[in-house]
């Protein structure tokens, strides 16, 4: 049995991306959240380390042929935190949001250290 993983968000950003989207999205997140929680070894399929990147990982959702991204880093080894969502229209992920994750990343970890 496996500690459970906790998830926590960073700011707002995951919070009004998840609130905009369908019913069934909602649920899929939800779904992926629960393995993420439950499950040590998360499939690459639904969980991913970001090429180049220093912790920062993607969660992958597929529905219907949407594809939508959150991304996440590990804190304390059992602690997610989330913080960008977006749907993810093109092969490449959009590097405003890859940016967009590695400054909320750093600021969560400078907020943190001045605690």
């Amino acid at each position: 049995m496996i500690k459970q993983r906790k998830i926590i968000f960073h700011k707002h950003y995951f919070t009004d991306f998840y609130l905009e989207q369908t019913e069934k999205l909602q649920e899929k997140i939800e779904y992926i959240f629960k393995i993420l929680r439950t499950v040590q070894n998360v499939p690459k399929k639904f969980l991913d380390h970001m090429t180049g990147t220093d912790g920062l990982y993607e969660i992958r959702i597929e529905l219907d042929s949407n594809i939508y991204r959150i991304f996440c880093c590990f804190d304390k080894g059992n602690l997610v935190v989330l913080f960008n969502g977006f749907q993810k229209k093109t092969q490449k992920t959009p590097k405003q949001e890859i940016d967009m994750a590695l400054k909320l990343k750093d600021d969560y970890f400078n907020s943190k250290n001045k605690k």
